[in-house]
């Protein structure tokens, strides 16, 4: 089993990278692997409603020219999807949401009834709303969001804060555990 991991910070190695990495290490533990797409500062176009993937019946996007087609090749080769970002203004990284909007419209049947959970970083506020941001996406695909023992947030401004939240980092864990849970059922 494997499941695929979006980080849609632009900070390299920052408070959302740790909170995924406690994820990964969570899943590596209970015999799941792992693969981390990290968004970083890379451009990532938003969609243009061009509707070609679909009326062609491509499978991808038209554009080949940023990571949206190598993250649906890479969630064919997964059982389960986690996405987390930081929240800017109380939501998701734009460049995030670009790339899943894309993602799921083109490559769609590559995602469909996988697991998917959603992790939001914040400083302090707004992590709420970017979580039911992130999910609304899912639930259309018919995909079976795996949850904590309390929303999938973590805190931290400053690079590595999010290691002194000791309920973020425990949340990660419990979410990581549920995933793993949840794909040996579907098994």
């Amino acid at each position: 089993m494997k499941v695929l991991l979006i980080n849609g910070s632009p900070r390299r190695e920052g408070n959302t990278h740790i909170a995924l990495t406690e994820v990964a290490n969570e899943l590596h533990k209970q015999g799941v692997e792992t693969d981390m797409i990290e968004i970083g500062t890379k451009q990532v176009r938003g969609c243009i409603a061009c509707n070609q993937c679909r009326t062609k019946n491509l499978g991808h996007c038209v554009f080949n020219d940023d990571l949206c087609n190598e993250a649906i090749e890479r969630l064919a080769q997964a059982d389960g999807l986690v996405i987390a970002s930081p929240v800017y203004y109380g939501q998701p990284n734009g460049t995030l949401l670009s790339l899943v909007q894309r993602m799921l419209y083109s490559g769609g049947a590559q995602a469909q009834r996988k697991p998917v959970a959603v992790i939001a970083v914040c400083r302090r506020g707004g992590a709420t709303a970017a979580v039911q941001t992130m999910e609304m996406p899912f639930q259309l695909l018919n995909m079976p969001i795996v949850t904590s023992q309390y929303w999938n947030i973590a805190y931290g401004r400053e690079k590595g804060e999010v290691n002194n939240d000791a309920e973020g980092i425990q949340t990660m864990r419990t979410l990581a555990g549920n995933m793993a849970w949840l794909l040996k059922k579907l098994q």
